[in-house]
């Protein structure tokens, strides 16, 4: 954990969230400033800056993200469609240094985006 994380200390308890989804890897909570009517955050426990830091030692991580990504986005109600988004470093618009997948959807969603 790094102490200085905004993530971290979300993971930890020390910062309240509205958590969806908790298990030994990972973490799923809502963001608090939604960008689509079903805004999601899932991460990894273990601290990890972006997507630019992963190593084939993460594949297992990585994998159980993503069926996680996968089963809240069935929990949600988004049988028509959703985004996962990561963004690296702050010329993509990363705003926290841990890594995060953002799961993005809703009623015309795609409409949003364009």
């Amino acid at each position: 954990m790094d102490n200085d994380c905004l993530f971290c200390r979300i993971i930890a308890g020390d910062i309240p969230s509205s958590k969806v989804y908790e298990d030994e890897l990972c973490y799923a909570f809502r963001d608090i400033n939604p960008q689509a009517p079903v805004h999601i955050l899932v991460v990894p426990k273990k601290h990890i800056g972006s997507c630019g830091e992963l190593t084939e030692a993460d594949g297992a991580l990585l994998g159980r993200l993503f069926a996680v990504i996968a089963a809240i986005a069935r929990q949600e109600g988004l049988e028509n469609g959703w985004r996962v988004v990561s963004n690296v470093g702050p010329d993509a618009g990363q705003t926290v240094p841990h890594l995060h997948f953002h799961i993005l959807g809703g009623q015309r969603l795609s409409d949003r985006m364009a």
